[in-house]
């Protein structure tokens, strides 16, 4: 076995919220009068969700937001965005996903989430997929995000497994950067393929049992 675990980032690898990342933004940004459109949204990739609303407010050219106010929008962006997950379901999550992990487990790995996302317990429940790993890294955990290691090296300490013996699995650049400064190696798929830097580029999810087997 070329790793002994493999720790997977949520968003975007094993579901895509980004749909509802992105109303919930855009609600709120409209309510500030801040453009926002989905190239913005995609600025948002792999980031806590305080980083993610000093990026919106690069264009915001009202009154001063006072630190209270921040905490009030980004409560009420969250609330928004929880009602969205609330219509997530098994279904959410693709076939080759499930049967993929599945195989991870027979073999012997051990499978954790290293996620930014403070909902990734709700989205694990929503989508019937808390059973399927050993642990749970995510931002509940963390205080610093991505690109950060922290995330990844917390999924490492919680399976007691060595950091080089662990394979990371992203879609975003600041996840790319956060397993390598991590000491882990990263499969990239979706989005994060296209810069070149992960050290495995999957096309398709179930490629990557491939990969862990060497």
């Amino acid at each position: 076995m070329q790793y002994k675990a493999v720790i997977f980032d949520l968003d975007g690898v094993l579901v895509f919220t980004d749909k509802y990342h992105y109303l919930a933004w855009k609600k709120l940004a409209d309510k500030l009068g801040i453009e926002f459109t989905e190239k913005d949204n995609d600025r948002l990739r792999g980031v806590s969700r305080e980083e993610s609303l000093n990026i919106i407010l690069e264009k915001y050219r009202g009154e001063p937001i006072s630190p209270e106010q921040k905490k009030e929008y980004l409560e009420e962006k969250n609330d928004i965005y929880r009602q969205s997950l609330g219509e997530m379901t098994r279904d959410d999550v693709a076939k080759e996903v499930r049967e993929t992990l599945k195989k991870l487990r027979d073999a012997g790995y051990k499978l954790a989430i290293g996620s930014s996302s403070k909902n990734t317990a709700y989205i694990l429940e929503r989508t019937e997929l808390t059973d399927a790993f050993d642990a749970v890294s995510d931002g509940t955990m963390i205080i610093r995000s991505k690109p950060d290691p922290e995330v990844f090296l917390k999924a490492a300490e919680l399976l007691s497994e060595s950091p080089s013996d662990c394979l990371v699995v992203e879609d975003a650049d600041a996840g790319v950067t956060a397993a390598h400064a991590a000491g882990m190696d990263v499969a990239a798929i979706g989005t994060a393929t296209a810069s070149g830097r992960a050290d495995y580029n999957l096309d398709k999810f179930e490629e990557l049992y491939d990969i862990c087997e060497g």
